[in-house]
């Protein structure tokens, strides 16, 4: 066993991490979940809701039955909602194309909807031994690092140079078939994700405890802070929205957002231009006489290649022609629901954020 894996390897058995919740399980079910679950979300983050998960989908056929109202009202609050729109869809496909049975080698796992290479190469190590290299986000800070590897990691070439290391580093077999799951596979995988979650972290790594310390480039040099570099930075593009509350009864009024784009179908509040008056706006699309209501602290929402200012707008419904929540053209399926029964399904953090903040500061009409 090389000299890199083989330290890993001894440092997970005595300083990693070893009671997850999903860990000590060869079920590809739980393990596939917890891999999504945990794509740029913290474990701490995660671990409640992948418990309440699989206490409501215990099993993928479970889950490819689910409504994916009921999916994505369980991944409320988690951020990222196409990992639970993909998780949804390859449940559909392993029951739909393989009886229900999760695929068995990486090759198959990563043609389902939603996984990569090195989510499909994690399930594959965890749940059937295999010999395969994983490359997330802990392990090119680990490696880039511990070899003084120059340039962001994301960039195509510097990617590519990454992958090589990551199967050049991986230990030797230990054997073939079932004798094979009793190798160093797992701990050392265990050991790469364990080791840039803890010690070799973005902010301030632990390098008096790290096992690879020794072998450091960028400690030795004095660029821990420097590596890996950062994704260059680029002027994300800004829009703007009011999100309406529209209060009738106690209840408030959400619309399903369509299935693709932003927020794809997850229940939202109402959107309205900036530049539209909200009396005159309520009249035309829903066929509602409001009246405003205090105004709120606008707030800005960030996503991956945009950033969105929110203007949220309080009103009451004084009158109504509508009994749903539009007319005409405008129609969309929605519903008035109660804040507390919005709270438990699916809606976006900005929206969570505003019935939270908007009801601790008086209560509902």
């Amino acid at each position: 066993m090389n000299s890199f894996s083989a330290k890993l390897i001894s440092w997970q058995k005595q300083h990693g991490r070893h009671d997850l919740p999903w860990q000590n399980t060869r079920d590809p079910y739980a393990i596939w979940l917890s891999e999504i679950m945990l794509q740029q979300t913290q474990v701490g983050t995660v671990i409640p809701y992948y418990q309440r998960f699989l206490q409501r989908f215990p099993d993928v056929t479970t889950l490819a039955l689910a409504p994916l109202d009921d999916v994505l009202a369980q991944w409320s609050g988690l951020g990222y909602y196409s990992r639970g729109r993909n998780l949804h869809r390859a449940a559909r496909v392993i029951v739909g194309d393989h009886q229900g049975r999760f695929p068995g080698n990486e090759e198959i796992i990563r043609q389902l909807p939603g996984i990569g290479r090195s989510t499909a190469a994690a399930i594959a190590v965890f749940a059937y031994g295999e010999r395969r290299a994983i490359l997330d986000g802990n392990v090119k800070r680990v490696f880039a690092r511990c070899f003084g590897i120059d340039g962001y990691p994301g960039e195509k070439r510097n990617e590519t140079l990454l992958w090589r290391k990551a199967e050049e580093l991986l230990p030797p077999p230990s054997g073939t078939g079932e004798n094979q799951i009793d190798g160093g596979i797992e701990a050392y995988t265990q050991a790469l994700m364990d080791l840039g979650a803890t010690v070799c972290t973005r902010g301030k790594p632990k390098c008096p405890i790290c096992p690879l310390q020794a072998d450091c480039i960028a400690l030795r040099e004095n660029r821990t802070g420097k590596l890996p570099v950062p994704r260059p930075r680029k002027l994300l593009p800004e829009k703007e929205t009011v999100l309406l509350l529209l209060m009738r009864q106690g209840m408030i009024l959400l619309e399903k957002r369509p299935a693709s784009g932003v927020w794809g179908s997850l229940w939202c509040l109402p959107e309205m231009p900036v530049s539209a008056i909200s009396t005159d706006y309520c009249t035309q699309r829903f066929g509602m006489n409001v009246q405003p209501l205090a105004q709120m602290q606008p707030f800005d929402h960030t996503f991956t290649h945009f950033r969105l200012r929110i203007h949220p707008q309080p009103l009451q419904v004084a009158s109504s022609s509508c009994v749903t929540g539009g007319k005409g053209q405008e129609r969309v399926e929605s519903r008035w629901i109660t804040p507390d029964e919005a709270l438990k399904v699916a809606i976006p953090s900005p929206v969570r954020k505003l019935l939270i903040q908007y009801g601790g500061a008086q209560p509902f009409g």
